[in-house]
């Protein structure tokens, strides 16, 4: 373990640097810090540039207007760790076992942005970068990239490039190459629910005054059909049906039903009929309770009628669905299905809209070549269910497209005890750097 590309990963995650958590600025600016010395030290035009957040880590290799641009884009922010007890190690003291590197923020996303550092390093020192770089890595994208947005927009200019590349996504099995074309959008609601003006006396008041606890649960049961379809008006007006070579693509995936099922611990899968669990996750939108509370809670039994009821949703939207749209068409679904003697409070939080990119066009051939070089076979494409708002925001202001080249394992642990990154994919990730920028400068 003495290469020295996994000793610079170590001092990468051991930075602390959770940006949901105040308490950890200065370890944000201290990782921020050293990634300008990472970069600065590769020859890179390097700048800190502050936000009204966390800071953005802007480097650029030295331009040349024969070559394409091709722009980077990563993040140093981490989630939070705890809960601590339930990490095997701890989760700022990166350890190395059984082949993987095991801390907060080893896949998501240090590991995986350093090894496209080192891939334009290894260039550099070889004098065959083929394109200019930039490198664009933000500490916020734990937080929802809040202030990278009007970022964009300020130094737009600086930031022209012909395509955008990021690793911050998972493969459809492990160490198979993977080319995510599509991410779903998301719009998340609350609702709270209200009855009497204090809690009372169940069995003084209970068959005479409405429940807003019941009120809560028949609220929720009125999103679905027992085929697992969404029931609001207009829902899918908007959903962008899956082309022919979509539907294939997705069967041909070496994800299959049977490991989304082994990885969350399921023995029966669920959801929209006439679609395979992988469709289910990438092409279709949803609607998912989040969280859902009223009530007492405490040990043992309390016959109280709750004076009021919550619960929290989140909307996963596929093109050509817009968040606003959506959390307008839920806020009247729940206004006319509200019982009599209940009063909704519905507050709207935050959205984002999906990302496609044609997987068939010049830069996506390019991706796939470069991710077939690499692993030796030919790449799966897929739809992922997850979200990262940005990069419609990348396609809006900067006019580009982002290639989304996985290096995730399936069990890396993101966001959970444990987190880890194989290494074999931190070596991978940096010939694949090296790879995509040849294609990219090809194509």
């Amino acid at each position: 373990m003495n290469d020295p590309r996994i000793q610079e990963l170590i001092e990468f995650v051991r930075f602390p640097s959770v940006s949901a958590q105040s308490e950890h600025g200065p370890d944000l600016r201290a990782c921020a810090d050293w990634l300008v010395g990472k970069l600065g030290r590769m020859g890179l035009e390097v700048r800190l540039v502050a936000t009204a957040g966390h800071p953005v880590v802007l480097g650029k290799t030295p331009g040349d207007p024969s070559k394409r641009t091709v722009l980077i884009y990563g993040h140093y922010d981490v989630q939070p760790a705890e809960p601590l007890e339930a990490w095997t190690s701890a989760p700022f003291d990166p350890q190395i076992r059984d082949g993987r590197i095991f801390g907060r923020g080893s896949t998501d996303n240090k590991g995986q942005i350093l090894a496209h550092i080192l891939g334009v390093e290894e260039a550099l020192l070889a004098g065959t970068l083929p394109v200019n770089v930039i490198f664009l890595i933000e500490g916020e994208e734990e937080v929802g990239s809040r202030n990278l947005g009007d970022f964009l927009k300020t130094h737009r200019d600086e930031l022209a490039c012909d395509v955008i590349a990021i690793s911050d996504t998972g493969m459809a099995a492990d160490g198979y190459p993977t080319l995510s074309y599509a991410l779903r959008g998301i719009a998340a609601m609350e609702v709270r629910v209200f009855g009497p003006s204090h809690d009372l006396h169940s069995g003084v008041y209970g068959g005479a005054v409405a429940n807003p606890a019941t009120a809560a649960a028949r609220l929720i049961a009125s999103l679905h059909d027992a085929g697992g379809r969404v029931l609001i008006e207009g829902f899918y007006d908007a959903v962008r049906p899956m082309d022919t070579w979509e539907r294939e693509a997705a069967a041909a995936s070496p994800l299959k039903d049977a490991d989304i099922a082994t990885q969350a611990g399921v023995t029966v899968l669920a959801g929209e009929k006439g679609y395979s669990a992988v469709e289910r996750i990438g092409a279709r939108p949803t609607a998912e309770i989040n969280g859902i509370g009223g009530g007492y809670q405490g040990e043992g039994s309390k016959t109280v009628l709750p004076a009021e009821a919550f619960f929290k949703v989140t909307f996963r939207l596929v093109p050509d669905q817009k968040p606003d749209e959506i959390l307008a068409l839920a806020e009247k679904h729940f206004l006319k299905h509200c019982p009599p003697g209940i009063r909704l409070e519905i507050e709207r939080g935050h959205g984002g809209e999906p990302f496609h990119l044609d997987p068939n066009g010049k830069y996506g051939l390019a991706a796939r070549r470069a991710l077939e070089k690499v692993f030796g076979k030919s790449p799966a494409l897929t739809r992922e269910g997850g979200s990262i708002p940005i990069l419609v925001d990348f396609q809006k202001t900067l006019g580009r497209d982002s290639l989304l080249l996985a290096l995730a394992s399936p069990d890396c642990r993101a966001h959970a005890p444990d987190e880890n990154f194989p290494l074999a994919n931190f070596f991978a990730g940096i010939r694949l750097n090296r790879s995509l920028l040849e294609e990219l400068a090809a194509c």
